[in-house]
């Protein structure tokens, strides 16, 4: 299986970090039902009753040992970050920011995952990718379903200690799986249709289930599942979720379909805009600061619907900028110009960028805003 370092995943972490007040509880935690297994752990406490505090162990943040492991390459960056922020949407629906703290999946190793993601065969009994049926033909061969697995951890406080009370697993289905005949050939690629997606995503994902309900730190807790439809390689948006589950205690119930769709803005290859409003504000936004800022590279966004209601944008900005006074002067007109032109109710997640660094980011969430520029010193 393949691993990549991800810096959408470092943003996406620095996004709940900037939400969060700086206030340190400490406590200890449990991975499980008993208390033989602790550590000092703190919360970072979020200012924001939209957002997770976060679990700290030995004041440090944990991740996951299964982030970024995927069954095949996929040059399509923006999917991890939709990947990830998705799959935390979706436990909202369960798992209440009031209720529960987070933690990157703990449960699941490396090891355990990589056999999963492979293809069954005599050798990998466990793979959830069925088995080549030994052709090589586009329209003949068994495609790879099954691209990449997300764990989430929701920890309650009983008794002084945290305990694992919910697990929300992410199952990020291919669109178009993408293969070689030989080592270092030509790529090549097998559509897989919106059935076979669903199809296949809730047979992966019951067997995920059962295999979970076997591990003694998961047992009878909650589950919340999401299927979810990984864009293509070629494209400028990442995927989307498009149905999701939960086990209360047992097996899955019925799974529920979702209306996510993304879309890059200015929008490109003639495509037509979800929202004209949307993408007329988004082009004043863009105007006002190239206007005022005009050594600037390029500035894109991803605006995220549920059906026709935007509910985020991710705006990237490349800058051309080397000082520090003037990459804060730009986080500030930018930060102003958001407020002035982008649509009210979406939450944003704005960048700004070198093609070098990060330099600075800008975000709101339930109407509030957060900056932080990045000092190199």
């Amino acid at each position: 299986m393949k691993k990549f370092l991800k810096t959408t995943t470092l943003l996406l972490m620095c996004s709940i970090f900037l939400a969060a007040c700086g206030n340190l509880q400490d406590s200890s935690l449990s991975s499980g039902g008993s208390d033989s297994s602790k550590s000092t752990v703190q919360t970072a406490s979020s200012s924001d009753s939209s957002s997770y505090d976060v679990l700290l162990s030995d004041g440090k943040y944990k991740t996951s040992p299964i982030s970024g492991l995927t069954a095949a390459d996929n040059a399509n960056q923006f999917n991890s970050r939709s990947f990830e922020s998705g799959l935390m949407k979706l436990s909202k629906k369960q798992f209440s920011t009031n209720s529960y703290v987070f933690q990157e999946g703990q449960v699941l190793s490396a090891s355990t995952v990589n056999k999963w993601l492979a293809r069954k065969s005599k050798k990998n009994p466990t793979g959830l990718n069925p088995a080549s049926n030994g052709s090589t033909a586009a329209n003949k061969r068994t495609p790879m379903y099954f691209q990449q697995l997300l764990e989430e951890d929701y920890l309650q406080k009983q008794d002084g200690k945290y305990k694992l009370a919910g697990i929300s697993i992410g199952v990020a289905m291919n669109k178009i799986d993408y293969y070689q005949k030989k080592q270092y050939g030509a790529t090549y690629k097998t559509s897989i249709t919106e059935a076979e997606q669903k199809e296949q995503g809730q047979r992966i994902a019951q067997e995920i289930v059962q295999r979970l309900r076997k591990d003694d730190k998961v047992g009878n807790i909650p589950i919340v599942v999401g299927l979810y439809s990984v864009a293509p390689a070629d494209t400028l948006v990442g995927g989307n979720y498009f149905q999701y589950s939960f086990s209360k205690s047992g097996e899955l119930g019925s799974w529920k379909d979702l209306e996510y769709k993304s879309q890059m803005l200015p929008v490109v290859n003639g495509d037509t805009a979800i929202s004209s409003s949307d993408a007329d504000a988004f082009s004043n936004f863009k105007t006002h600061i190239q206007n005022y800022f005009p050594n600037l590279s390029g500035v894109t966004a991803q605006a995220h619907y549920d059906g026709t209601n935007l509910k985020s944008m991710d705006i990237t900005i490349n800058t051309q900028f080397d000082g520090l006074a003037q990459v804060t002067s730009f986080t500030q007109f930018v930060q102003q110009s958001a407020t002035k032109y982008l649509p009210s109710g979406a939450d944003l997640d704005i960048n700004i960028q070198t093609v070098d660094e990060q330099q600075s980011v800008v975000t709101r969430n339930n109407g509030k805003f957060y900056s932080h520029v990045y000092d190199a010193d």
